[in-house]
């Protein structure tokens, strides 16, 4: 008879992605993992396998946190451009906090250590972009037929700068301590929306 699981796997698997979140996958050791998350090696190769996998389940775990959030802001109802520039902003802000600068965003940092050398995880960062991308996109299309707009301005080519810059802003917030840098460079950029 197989022994039930005496943890909650959702909840070990939150606290491994606040571990990889705050160190990294290379600097998380198995025994990092095994000492944040309370439960034993043996459970967590059984629950999540390898510290590869764990942190793949982590890394989606992630974007399923903050997925929702992006689409419920950019898909209100009513004018669009408000809302992008509220997005902007927030991660502007996210990024020049003194909370959140120092962790940064997990698919930023995945990108940034893990992207450049394994395949699996540059294919999800890519597909979190291209998510992202497209949810700007919409919303830059639907600023467009709005008005909101000019005629001349390429919504597919704004949504990705205002994606590039997010991503920068994400990685020089978590360098910098100075929050007028993140803050200041997206002010600027939003003016292209004028």
């Amino acid at each position: 008879m197989p022994r039930t699981k005496e943890f909650d796997p959702e909840a070990a698997l939150q606290a491994a992605l606040e571990l990889f979140w705050q160190r990294g996958y290379e600097a998380t050791s198995m025994a990092d993992l095994v000492e944040h998350t309370g439960i034993g090696r043996a459970s967590i190769y059984a629950t999540f396998g390898n510290k590869h996998d764990l942190y793949l389940k982590a890394l989606e775990r992630y974007e399923e946190l903050r997925d929702p959030q992006l689409l419920t802001e950019l898909s209100q109802p009513g004018p669009a451009l408000p809302a992008v520039r509220a997005v902007v902003r927030r991660f502007a802000a996210e990024a020049g906090s003194e909370a959140e600068r120092l962790r940064g965003c997990f698919v930023t940092n995945t990108a940034a250590e893990l992207s450049p050398h394994d395949a699996v995880f540059a294919r999800r960062v890519e597909r979190s972009w291209e998510h992202v991308e497209t949810l700007m996109h919409s919303a830059l299309t639907r600023a467009q037929a709005q008005d909101e707009l000019p005629a001349d301005r390429d919504p597919r080519a704004l949504a990705r700068m205002l994606l590039v810059l997010m991503q920068g802003l994400r990685v020089t917030g978590k360098g910098s301590s100075e929050p007028g840098r993140v803050r200041d460079a997206a002010e600027q950029a939003l003016t292209v929306l004028d």
